[in-house]
């Protein structure tokens, strides 16, 4: 009878807790968040902190399941999907937003950031976010931005070694689709080939581009050094992102939810690009020891000397927000 007691006991509390697993289960809104780099990158780390701060705030009502690898799409597919509330988060770079809203471009303008400290303090600038907010809020209609984040700083990788300004003339360079990159690579002597970054891998190994240009990490993690070993620490552009979510969802929250999720890409915000960063640093070690050939004494005076002049004059030509987004990012510094 004791035994039988105890059976009945055990078995009452299983029911209880599965039965409050399954209604925890159900309270519980997931959410869709999509992006075009593997987990291992900075992406992941946006998704990661997305999620957890958006439980903790929520006390569990609130999940944000991950799609990394462009399994929802490209960024431009993406950028589509989320106005028309058929995802409910992404992460886009300010370069592809620029598809939405030319002044975006302003963030992908060499040397803007003088450094990966620089970048780390613009992005964790309220400010900056402000602008760039604003900015989109005139221009996209569908969704709007929380916050932002980073892969690093853009580097140039390729098959040959690119140490000064002449070493890039005449070669043919991938780049992001904005005015700002068809501007300046073709001042450096360039030309500039746009294609998705799911076409870069084959297009190095053909030869249809010469030259790529991205973070460390992102550089790893694609296996982009398998066709194209030389990796030149140019650090010349900023891997800006930003973290958008759909009307359609935004909509439907309440005020405190809404309250939440801001909080969460807040927190993406503050602490997101310093541990980008560290992904950067630890992936340059690994690249070392695969025996990628890593370049650090770039002449970067030589490109800086290009690019400066050009900053004000672009910005000047895409318009206010894009000179509200410059000043803050030099005042960050």
């Amino acid at each position: 009878m004791i035994a039988s007691s105890r059976a009945r006991a055990g078995l009452a509390v299983l029911t209880a807790a599965l039965l409050a697993s399954t209604i925890a289960s159900a309270e519980t809104k997931h959410f869709s968040l999509g992006y075009d780099q593997p987990h291992t990158t900075g992406y992941g780390v946006v998704g990661d902190t997305l999620n957890d701060k958006l439980m903790e705030l929520s006390h569990g009502t609130m999940a944000i399941d991950q799609f990394p690898g462009a399994q929802l799409g490209q960024e431009p597919q993406m950028l589509q999907k989320v106005q028309t509330g058929d995802i409910d988060f992404i992460i886009s770079s300010t370069a592809n937003a620029a598809t939405v809203a030319p002044e975006s471009g302003m963030l992908s303008v060499h040397y803007i950031f003088k450094s990966e400290g620089h970048m780390i303090k613009a992005l964790g600038n309220p400010a900056l976010t402000e602008a760039v907010s604003a900015m989109f809020k005139q221009h996209v209609t569908g969704a709007h931005v929380l916050g932002m984040a980073t892969l690093g700083l853009r580097d140039m990788y390729s098959k040959k070694t690119i140490r000064t300004l002449a070493d890039i003339k005449g070669l043919k360079v991938r780049v992001q689709a904005t005015a700002t990159e068809d501007a300046i690579f073709p001042a450096y002597g360039a030309q500039t080939v746009h294609m998705p970054f799911g076409s870069v891998y084959t297009s190095l190994q053909t030869g249809v581009v010469d030259v790529a240009e991205n973070g460390v990490n992102v550089f790893l993690a694609n296996k982009h050094y398998e066709v194209a070993p030389v990796l030149n620490m140019t650090e010349h552009e900023a891997n800006c992102s930003v973290m958008w979510v759909s009307d359609k969802v935004w909509n439907a929250l309440t005020d405190e939810q809404k309250g939440w999720v801001q909080a969460a890409a807040n927190e993406v915000s503050r602490t997101e690009p310093a541990k980008a960063i560290e992904l950067e640093h630890q992936s340059k070690a690994k690249l070392i020891k695969l025996g990628v050939s890593v370049v650090d004494d770039v002449k970067k005076d030589e490109f800086i000397a290009v690019a400066k002049p050009m900053q004000d004059q672009i910005a000047k030509g895409l318009g206010p927000n894009a000179e509200k987004i410059l000043a803050v990012v030099r005042a960050s510094e």
